[in-house]
């Protein structure tokens, strides 16, 4: 298969292995009702030699349907988009506009690494599914393609080249914004809480296999009298047993970490942030390579987070919203920009990609402490309820969640200290947290909508919420809100956005 060339280039097919790719993929989407075929043509019964090749048939019917996709499957790449033709029986055409597509990803797990070939995703603001999945192109025809929209993107097509005033590097190959190497992928992973997420699903799946909780019951309750047993026997003494407790939260609390570390350097060694004709481009990966690209100007907002590891070593990370479709969750969304760096890097690169705004910002407004009662009004309900729950179940020490309280005020109060917001004519920021703490901002013409909310309490306190929104950002929390802030203060500056918004345009 030839390299796409430029706007004249014929039609073309995809690898000649797709089909391979193809298949893989939907045995995996069928493999539940193969085994189902497969288990059930081995009983006795009506059809039984039939049944015991069913699952032969579904395989080759499957290998059928993959092949046909690869003869039937063209694209075309013209000067204003790319042209993509599909289907047997039932053709379709679908015409993709430069101008349309705001993401352009690159995957390669292992077995796409052997063959040399990468699935291509083309994606564009708000669409639930990308615009096109190419599975799968060869390499150099994958980049050679993201090359193209790049440079006959939007961005681009009315100069037919690199912007005005762009750096030689960037024009020619591309500038390194942050690059991550294996001791900050490793801190990543001491910081992040991947391996009990691991944890927790595999417990999920071992009480989907087992789902009878008395078995699962007993098997704790046994191995809680063995070790009982042996501590008894080695007549430790409650000093000896509260040690070898805490050693074994140690050691369980170690291998989670090392998990963590695993994962990280899994999905994020060689971890590069670059920039090349206007567009930020990341390459991530160890068996699996994911490549993505987005332009800076669909960012729509930013998320910097700390927590109390983070700390500790003097790291944050930076996220973002962007305006392109597909799943909130979907992995192959460039959502981060830097997983852990510090907090000087990611201030440059918030600086960096947005060009005239201050960040941070000079002057936090901060919040009335009495903001404090509002956070712990809206915890407390649930502590008093979940303390009558178990009193009704198990007596009079359910109350012991009541010794929550005091905590839950004394959080509540710190929370409300690290509260404040931001607002110029170029940016609205808030920032929020206390033991972990966050920085949520975005450009005043990225706002799609503003929402002045009181709630009962709010009404009760005369304080008021607004809530701004943007495209793209439904996934990532905290959401970009300024709470509790008194009414007419509220107010004020609700009507301070709404005439910004009204006579500027939207910019996205």
């Amino acid at each position: 298969m030839s390299t796409p060339a430029g706007p004249a280039a014929n039609e073309q097919r995809l690898h000649r292995w797709s089909w391979v790719f193809v298949l893989l993929q939907q045995l995996r989407q069928f493999i539940v009702p193969l085994v189902v075929l497969l288990v059930a043509g081995r009983r006795s019964g009506p059809g039984g030699d039939f049944a015991e090749w069913a699952p032969l048939v579904g395989v080759g019917a499957l290998v059928v349907v993959s092949i046909l996709q690869y003869f039937t499957y063209r694209y075309r790449i013209g000067s204003d988009g790319i042209t993509i033709r599909s289907g047997l029986l039932q053709r379709s055409q679908r015409e993709i506009p430069f101008a349309r597509i705001h993401n352009v990803g690159l995957h390669q797990s292992l077995l796409h690494r052997v063959f040399k070939v990468a699935e291509v995703r083309l994606e564009s603001a708000g669409g639930q599914k990308p615009e096109a999945h190419m599975r799968v192109l060869g390499i150099d025809d994958a980049l050679a393609l993201e090359r193209i929209v790049r440079h006959q993107g939007a961005d681009t097509a009315a100069a037919g080249g690199p912007a005005d005033g762009a750096p030689a590097e960037v024009a020619s190959g591309g500038r390194t914004l942050l690059a991550l190497p294996t001791a900050e992928v490793v801190r990543l992973g001491l910081v992040s809480n991947r391996g009990m997420i691991v944890f927790a699903a595999g417990f999920g799946l071992l009480w989907q296999l087992f789902p009878d909780e008395r078995l699962i019951a007993r098997y704790a309750s046994d191995s809680f009298e063995q070790a009982a047993g042996y501590a008894g026997d080695l007549h430790l003494g409650w000093t000896g047993i509260a040690g070898a407790t805490f050693a074994a939260i140690g050691l369980f609390v170690f291998l989670l970490r090392l998990l963590s570390v695993a994962l990280a350097l899994s999905q994020y060694h060689g971890f590069r942030l670059s920039e090349t004709q206007r567009r930020l481009t990341v390459e991530r990966g160890l068996f699996a390579r994911m490549r993505t690209s987005v332009a800076p100007r669909r960012i729509q907002a930013w998320l910097l987070q700390e927590t109390l590891l983070h700390r500790w070593f003097g790291r944050r990370s930076l996220r973002i919203d962007t305006a392109t479709g597909g799943r909130e969750d979907d992995p192959r969304k460039l959502r981060e920009l830097a997983p852990i760096a510090t907090p000087e890097a990611c201030d440059a690169l918030a600086m960096h990609l947005l060009p005239g705004v201050a960040w941070p910002p000079a002057q936090w407004r901060p919040l009335p402490r009495q903001a404090g009662w509002r956070l712990f009004l809206g915890d407390a309900p649930w502590t008093l309820l979940a303390a009558a729950v178990l009193a009704w179940n198990v007596g009079p020490w359910g109350l012991l969640v009541l010794a929550w309280l005091p905590w839950s005020a004394y959080a509540s109060w710190r929370q409300a200290g690290r509260l404040g917001y931001a607002v110029d004519a170029r940016l609205v920021a808030v920032r929020g947290g206390w033991w972990s703490r966050w920085w949520r901002f975005a450009e005043v013409d990225k706002l799609q909508a503003l929402r002045l909310r009181r709630s009962p309490v709010d009404r009760w306190l005369g304080t008021a919420s607004l809530w701004m929104d943007t495209a793209g950002a439904g996934g990532m929390s905290p959401p970009l809100r300024i709470r509790f802030l008194p009414e007419a203060e509220a107010r004020a500056l609700y009507a301070q956005l709404g005439r910004t918004l009204a006579s500027r345009r939207l910019r996205w």
